[in-house]
């Protein structure tokens, strides 16, 4: 399953005044987190790992890991069972729609023209992650409660 592809944000009302890969940047910073938090699919830590290290070291923003080694798309093999579990919550299913965007939205894009304008660094990826931390540390209660 695909959750989401960078190309599915370039068309239609995208600014024309920006590059494509900008497309990707919502996408490239929730895999960075996941990458980070050990919630990598099978497939990346097989065939991806320097990659994964790079992103890791911050060597490597997940946007490039996006582009490079998913071909621009956020599917569920990047996860592993735990991701996914979480993605599916927060991230979305296909073409997002989970509370993620709104977050991104809310932390990252309130003061520019589009959504898309948000910069690839590192700096915004550290606000939108202490976000999602907090959205993943009350999933996991919430599931542990559940049981």
């Amino acid at each position: 399953m695909k959750y989401d592809r960078d190309e599915w944000h370039s068309g239609g009302e995208y600014p024309p005044d920006l590059p494509p890969e900008n497309g990707g940047t919502h996408v490239g910073m929730f895999l960075a987190w996941a990458i980070i938090n050990g919630l990598a699919g099978e497939h990346h830590r097989r065939h991806s790992k320097t990659d994964l290290d790079a992103v890791v070291a911050r060597q490597m923003t997940g946007r490039d890991f996006l582009r490079r080694c998913c071909d621009g798309k956020f599917a569920d093999v990047d996860l592993n069972d735990e991701g996914n579990a979480f993605a599916l919550d927060y991230y979305g299913k296909p073409g997002g729609s989970g509370e993620y965007f709104d977050d991104y939205a809310d932390v990252l894009a309130e003061d520019l023209p589009s959504f898309y304008h948000v910069e690839d660094t590192w700096e915004n990826y550290d606000a939108i992650a202490a976000v999602i931390d907090e959205e993943f540390a009350a999933w996991r209660e919430e599931r542990t409660r559940s049981g």
